[in-house]
């Protein structure tokens, strides 16, 4: 089976094209649990499986490393969209592609000479759904009533703004509040957000499925970005760009427009790359 490994802001992937639908989900989930450790497989955050769509370029599907399977990640679609313009359409920079949290628009931008396909490029990608925000919602957790802000954002995610992140346990105090019985039965991402400067925070986060701090999470920045806009910010209409600082050391851009009952035009963008390709002997994993 061939695979392609991807990375966007140290969010690594797994690509394999499931031509026809030919392995069906109880297999792609014992792929993930297999491909993903990275002392035993190809090692990733998870593995992305695209396959035929009958209403975009493709469909796009996400299994994290503990086999289930997620209905969008932020990082991993642009990471689709990068592999889809070097493979399907040689450079083309406007894709939409289906995923299980609707379709997403794509842009992929190259910095080379037009017409010559890099082995990365800038890709922004368009969030579908901004939905279920709940802010201030107290929580009990190791004795302390702590106050989350929910939001989901094609996943859901729990967002705390804090103060001295770089010294926070996220795999303590993520996982407790990610197995929260507030969350159940699906639990929630958990992201630890500072405000460094206006429209400028910082973000570590820990990630349902892979079940531990990851260098980066789209989803998450998206997340953080309209939660600290949401609770800093005075104006009521307004189009927003906010800088967010992940783990990996990638300041991603995160672009809406928030006004007094919703968040529309969402917006990701960052750099992604196209680090090699391969073949797995599927006697081995399957």
């Amino acid at each position: 089976m061939k695979f392609f490994k991807l990375q966007a802001s140290g969010n690594d992937f797994i690509l394999i094209e499931n031509q026809r639908s030919a392995v069906k989900t109880q297999k792609l989930k014992a792929l993930a649990g297999r491909l993903c450790p990275r002392k035993f497989g190809v090692g990733a955050d998870g593995i992305l499986v695209v396959e035929p769509s009958k209403k975009t370029l493709f469909r796009m599907r996400i299994f994290n490393p503990d086999g289930s399977e997620a209905e969008m990640c932020g990082n991993g679609a642009r990471c689709a969209a990068l592999w889809a313009s070097r493979r399907l359409r040689k450079g083309v920079e406007n894709i939409r592609f289906d995923t299980k949290a609707g379709i997403i628009e794509a842009r992929v931008s190259y910095r080379k000479a037009k017409g010559e396909v890099s082995y990365y490029a800038d890709v922004k990608v368009k969030i579908s759904r901004v939905s279920n925000m709940r802010l201030d919602l107290p929580i009990t957790i190791f004795g302390r009533r702590v106050k989350i802000n929910y939001i989901n954002t094609g996943v859901p995610h729990s967002i705390i703004l804090v103060e001295g992140l770089d010294k926070i346990n996220v795999e303590e105090i993520g996982r407790k509040i990610r197995f929260h019985r507030v969350f159940k039965p699906a639990g929630t991402n958990v992201d630890f957000a500072e405000i460094l400067k206006d429209k400028f925070i910082a973000i570590r986060t820990y990630e349902r499925g892979v079940e531990s701090e990851t260098f980066a999470c789209g989803t998450g920045v998206v997340a953080s970005a309209v939660i600290a806009a949401q609770k800093v910010m005075t104006l009521q209409n307004y189009k927003y760009k906010f800088n967010v600082l992940t783990r990996s050391g990638e300041i991603l851009q995160v672009y809406f427009t928030k006004d007094e009952s919703k968040i529309t035009d969402v917006w990701l963008e960052g750099k992604a790359y196209f680090v090699y390709e391969g073949e797995i002997n599927t006697n081995y994993l399957l």
